[in-house]
């Protein structure tokens, strides 16, 4: 064996000899002892040529006055290899701690050479023997490896292992808080400067989006945590490989259901106060807080008797309907407010709105008459559905212009239950050209008749009225149809053609020109 170390130690140079010859030609001590500590390789990271020092974790035993240093690993005898000759202990220097600091006497590529080999991979460990110059026996050993990630580079931490980490979690406010409470869950994870994210889960389920750790803390703030009881956690993910992900304890949170918020509901009706039988009246409720979301009852009291009109879900604060079907009488609107999660929201009622159907009023309906004054005569002309008079003539006693005709046939359905009967008048307005002139309205005159009616039905006529004498414009009079006339008085159920002949006195001062006036036929 020693002349194989030797020749190996030669064919390393100079320098490898010396260290042999240093050790005293001692390769392995003849007998080992326990291992009393631990060697810090320095540098931590470096290359197959790097000069390498080890720092023990304390001084060998009184009994040692020498070292030596071995190494062992891939490419080195299964005894190992001296590094370090075997060499008085105050050789080397001490660190504050205690320890010896032993610098390698050559770089691991010399010493692979030395050995025989080219390839550096993998675990090499140092074991510093503390022992006497000529006893082989070791006093106590201090081991220190490094690791070949490359053929020429090496660290003094096992790749293959990862470091721990932790992580611990902190929940503000301490609970119990209302639901709706923004709660903050603080996660410190350490060792110092470990980089990842943090899940925060509650109850096992993903709280938010996962959060980078910045400063040794991730944070995060929500207010969606729900009234019950929660067990809070966060879930550390490192970013490197190197080192191992952790959880926190889990935090035991209690949250309570907040407070049912209170409401008010306000009811606006249109028309205002009062509408007649058949009628539609609009009832609008508006509900605040407007997110409060539920449904609106539309009530009417009367009598002391109260009934759903009908419920309505309530969008962006309000609820609106509308109804035509509303007995006459007096009534008392108004509209409760039902929530859909009374935990949420507490339900409220409008103050009531008190209204009046009025009596069914009957519908109109009107005809234009047109006439047209031509010069020296009065000419009225219109198409169909409207009534046209031929233009006005002069009488005989050249003191007025006249013209007659009739108006459009008028036709009147009653299938109303319990034959109530019915009246239809008319009145006409003044006649006007559209511009400032005008003919008095009390200048029209009629006579109604009936047409023809239904069988079970008896029908009236209204009187005769006479056209005024052409009275001027500005006269303020109701002769004529100026005023509401009877056109026909009816009972029974069916269908009436009714009609009139008209009169029209034109004064002879009138302007040359079409004049139209509106008469309106009320059926009641």
């Amino acid at each position: 064996m020693l002349k194989k170390t030797l020749s190996r130690a030669l064919a390393g140079g100079l320098a490898s000899l010396v260290a042999v010859v240093a050790g005293g030609m001692i390769m392995v001590p003849s007998a080992s002892a326990a291992e009393i500590g631990t060697a810090v390789v320095d540098p931590a990271t470096g290359f197959d040529d790097s000069g390498i020092s080890l720092t023990t974790s304390g001084a060998c035993p009184d009994t040692a006055t020498n070292i030596m240093v071995m190494v062992n690993g891939s490419g080195f005898p299964v005894e190992g290899q001296g590094v370090v000759g075997n060499s008085p202990i105050t050789t080397y220097n001490t660190d504050p701690n205690g320890g010896m600091i032993i610098p390698l006497i050559m770089t691991m590529r010399d010493y692979a050479n030395t050995a025989g080999f080219s390839v550096l991979q993998g675990k090499y460990t140092f074991t510093v023997i503390c022992r006497t110059p000529f006893n082989g026996t070791s006093q106590g050993d201090f081991t220190s490896s490094i690791w070949f990630t490359s053929n020429t580079t090496y660290q003094n931490t096992d790749p293959a292992s990862k470091t721990d980490t932790t992580t611990s979690l902190a929940v503000s406010p301490n609970a119990p808080v209302t639901a709706g409470t923004p709660v903050t869950l603080t996660a410190a994870v350490g060792p110092a400067g470990t980089a990842g994210q943090v899940q925060f889960k509650d109850n096992g389920q993903a709280l938010g989006n996962p959060v980078t750790v910045s400063g040794g803390q991730a944070q995060l703030t929500t207010s969606a945590l729900g009234a019950g009881s929660h067990s809070l956690t966060a879930a550390f993910t490192p970013s490197s490989t190197a080192f191992n992900g952790s959880t926190s304890s889990a935090v035991a949170y209690t949250v309570e259901a907040a407070p049912a918020t209170a409401t008010t509901t306000a009811l606006a009706v249109s028309p205002a106060g009062t509408a007649d039988k058949f009628s539609p009246v609009n009832m609008t409720a508006s509900v605040s807080p407007a997110a409060a979301a539920g449904s609106v009852k539309f009530q009417d009291t009367v009598g002391g008797t109260t009934t759903t009109l009908g419920t309505v879900p309530v969008a962006a604060g309000q609820a609106s309907f509308s109804t035509s079907s509303l007995p006459e009488g007096d009534h008392s609107f108004s509209a409760v407010f039902v929530p859909t999660n009374p935990d949420a929201y507490l339900g409220s009622t409008s103050g009531a709105v008190p209204y009046v159907i009025g009596a069914f009023k009957g519908v109109t309906a009107s005809e234009d008459i047109t006439t047209t004054v031509q010069a020296g005569a009065l000419v009225i002309s219109v198409d169909n559905p409207h009534v046209t008079l031929p233009s006005p003539q002069l009488n005989a006693n050249g003191d007025m212009l006249t013209t007659a005709g009739a108006i459009n046939q008028v036709t009147l359905t009653d299938t109303r239950a319990g034959n109530p009967g019915w009246s239809v008048s008319g009145q006409v307005t003044d006649f006007s050209d559209g511009g400032s002139h005008s003919i008095n309205g009390q200048n029209l005159g009629w006579t109604p008749n009936v047409v023809d009616k239904g069988a079970s039905q008896t029908v009236t006529a209204g009187g005769a009225v006479a056209a005024a004498n052409g009275v001027a414009p500005a006269d303020a009079g109701a002769a004529g149809l100026k005023a509401s006339r009877s056109l026909a008085n009816g009972t029974g159920l069916g269908t009436a053609h009714l009609g009139a002949d008209l009169a029209f006195n034109v004064p002879t001062s009138t302007v040359a020109g079409t004049y139209t006036a509106t008469l309106t036929l009320t059926a009641i």
